[in-house]
């Protein structure tokens, strides 16, 4: 009878630890910012010449590598390609070319070399949240992290991204990224 009890009693544990897991895994809803101004609408923000530059931090919040980045936009119709061009501290360098595909005024799909199957994003208000799995490469192994971004624009040349990264559920680490609109005159 004690065996019962003690396993009906860890399969209850376990539910609810999986539950709790669930739930505090899932992040908020973009509509919540729906009114928030200024306005944000990646075709535009996206579009020209980009600087960004962040911090990158380990489980603990160890900030383990800074960079800068070179961004360019360009968009034909609701069809956007953005050209990334990274240069890390550890004087590393990454490129990435993203290719977005706007479904409607809020929701928008995207696709890059490193990103596995395709990211799903959307924006309402001040806000853009993206979530994606991203193939890292650490030493000689490369691990595929989910991605859970979130990009809040603060005025019509400044955005700030935020972003969470998990594998099996876990934290692995977070990313901070500011980027400034450069003016091509």
């Amino acid at each position: 009878m004690k065996h019962i009890e003690l396993y009906n009693l860890t399969k209850l544990l376990i539910t609810l630890f999986i539950s709790s897991m669930l739930l505090f895994s899932c992040s908020h809803d973009t509509k919540i910012y729906k009114n928030n101004e200024p306005k944000i609408d990646i075709r535009k923000f996206f579009n020209g010449n980009l600087e960004a530059f962040g911090i990158l931090r380990d489980r603990n919040h160890k900030v383990i590598k800074t960079f800068t980045a070179k961004i360019k936009g360009s968009w034909k119709g609701n069809i956007g390609t953005l050209e990334e061009h990274f240069e890390f501290s550890d004087n590393k360098k990454d490129h990435r070319i993203w290719t977005i595909k706007m479904i409607d005024d809020h929701n928008f799909s995207a696709t890059a070399h490193d990103v596995v199957n395709i990211a799903y994003g959307e924006q309402y208000g001040n806000a853009v949240k993206m979530q994606y799995v991203l193939t890292i490469p650490v030493d000689d192994k490369k691990y595929d992290i989910k991605i859970n971004d979130w990009l809040f624009l603060v005025n019509e040349n400044s955005l700030i991204n935020v972003s969470d990264m998990k594998k099996f559920g876990f934290k692995v680490g977070s990313l901070a990224i500011a980027f400034n609109k450069v003016n091509s005159k």
